[in-house]
């Protein structure tokens, strides 16, 4: 129940960020993006854009967002396995009908950081959003929304998703059911297509019978974790 209003509550904080989407699409160059973010001298080099990020800059911009997330695959600390090591903790207030305004603030502390752990943990954005906005502090709610909303629109730039060699480019499994979420669909089942994951609707419930993710990133680093 109480993610099904923070969701809601995203949608009223930045319902415009969506909307501003690009038309069209740039599959990711990763050697491109690898290059641009170890040069000291790009303006993409990722410590300063991670730096930013964590300092909470709104100047962020669509092509900054997607050297934040895309280059987050060459950094030592990316798993395509990640859980956060507060997930127990925050799941317990996830299962509450009800929150009490007590739970704020250990709410807020536990969610920052899972995301000093992972950035891009939109569960955590999305929900951090939603407790923001309960506590009353406005500004806090819009830049993490802000955040939320910009690292969406990096995956949505990456493909359309009707098949494989257009899928959307994500860094976890977990963040294909956000998109899910944000579309309001459920899917049907998950299979393996070369390299990408394709979720499949009912047929003929939606507009499509499925979306294609691509997580060519995700089973590069899983063959390393087990190599």
């Amino acid at each position: 129940m109480i993610r099904k209003i923070a969701l809601l509550i995203i949608f009223i904080i930045a319902n415009t960020c969506l909307a501003q989407q690009p038309p069209s699409f740039t599959i990711p160059d990763y050697k491109a993006i690898e290059k641009e973010i170890n040069d000291k001298k790009s303006a993409f080099f990722y410590p300063a854009l991670l730096d930013r990020l964590a300092k909470n800059d709104t100047l962020l911009n669509q092509e900054e967002f997607r050297h934040l997330y895309f280059g987050y695959v060459f950094q030592p600390k990316y798993n395509a396995f990640w859980k956060s090591s507060d997930e127990k903790k925050l799941q317990q207030f996830y299962n509450k009908e009800k929150l009490d305004t007590a739970d704020y603030d250990e709410i807020i502390k536990l969610a920052n950081h899972s995301l000093s752990e992972f950035p891009f943990d939109l569960n955590q954005l999305n929900y951090l959003t939603y407790i923001y906005h309960l506590k009353g502090d406005e500004n806090a709610a819009k830049i993490t929304a802000f955040k939320f909303h910009n690292i969406i629109n990096a995956i949505f730039s990456s493909g359309d998703g009707k098949k494989c060699e257009t899928g959307f480019h994500v860094l976890l499994v977990e963040h294909e059911y956000v998109i899910l979420k944000l579309f309001d669909v459920e899917s049907k089942s998950q299979s393996l297509v070369d390299h990408c994951d394709y979720l499949s609707f009912e047929k003929g419930k939606y507009q499509v019978d499925g979306i294609y993710f691509n997580i060519e990133k995700m089973l590069e680093n899983e063959s390393k974790l087990f190599r």
